[in-house]
């Protein structure tokens, strides 16, 4: 079994490191550069950099907020919002990127995933999902922009279809869970990852240290991502990497 990861995020909107509750309500967390600075001298395994209102305002993702960062820091280093094209992967890339996060651009066109895979390699490649419930279904609905715009695709059938395309990593977000710290969302996760073969990263909810071995142990995650508990300093890498080996669960 791999080693699981543990990633903060920093979900960035004008230049400022934000965090809301269900995607709304967004409140000030800091600057992005000094936060990758410090996430990685306290041995995160990697970073994800999310530009989140960039698709819904229809621009690029301010690539050199990225280039100052990624000059911070030497995990490997995601960056996604508003990448709409193999050009703009490319972009980000060589402002020092490791990995490119597509969401609302990936549902658009899905063609992008397999491009950008055939040009940058699977590994290069992650799929971000946002999901949400949808009680007539019993199943969870894709969102994209943010999670403002409902999209009438499932969560578990885009998954297999982004991994068919080639991508080499899911970013799953539970908008039911979003910051509301009471833990990821178990059923979501599982049901995406035991339908794929390829790693998936489990985000929204971790509100304490046992949340990321419930959701390793009992939603099958491979990573685990985590933004509001790590900002406000309400619990340390340290202190989750500590409290999974203490349960038996590699981490790195």
């Amino acid at each position: 079994m791999l080693a699981k990861r543990i990633i903060p995020c920093l979900d960035v909107k004008d230049g400022r490191v934000v965090k809301g509750v269900n995607f709304v309500n967004l409140r000030d967390a800091g600057d992005p550069v000094e936060l990758a600075a410090l996430y990685d001298r306290e041995r995160a395994d990697e970073l994800v950099f999310l530009d989140i209102s960039a698709s819904y305002e229809g621009r690029a993702t301010m690539v050199e907020v990225v280039r100052r960062t990624a000059g911070e820091i030497t995990i490997p280093f995601t960056v996604g919002g508003g990448i709409a094209s193999v050009d703009d992967m490319k972009r980000l890339l060589r402002a020092g990127a490791d990995k490119i996060g597509i969401n609302t651009a990936a549902v658009k066109n899905p063609s992008l995933i397999s491009d950008g895979a055939a040009k940058f390699g699977c590994q290069c490649i992650v799929v971000a999902i946002d999901a949400k419930y949808n009680e007539q279904w019993r199943e969870w609905e894709v969102y994209t922009h943010g999670g403002r715009n409902a999209t009438g695709m499932r969560a578990i059938a885009w998954a297999q279809e982004a991994e068919r395309l080639g991508a080499g990593e899911i970013l799953l977000t539970s908008m039911d869970a979003d910051g509301t710290k009471d833990g990821f969302d178990i059923p979501l996760t599982r049901a995406v990852s035991e339908k794929l073969g390829i790693p998936v990263i489990a985000s929204g909810g971790a509100g304490k240290a046992e949340h990321f071995s419930d959701v390793f142990i009992e939603g099958k995650a491979d990573a685990a991502l985590a933004a509001t508990v790590f900002h406000y300093k309400e619990m340390t890498i340290e202190e989750v990497k500590n409290d999974l080996v203490s349960k038996g669960v590699e981490v790195r």
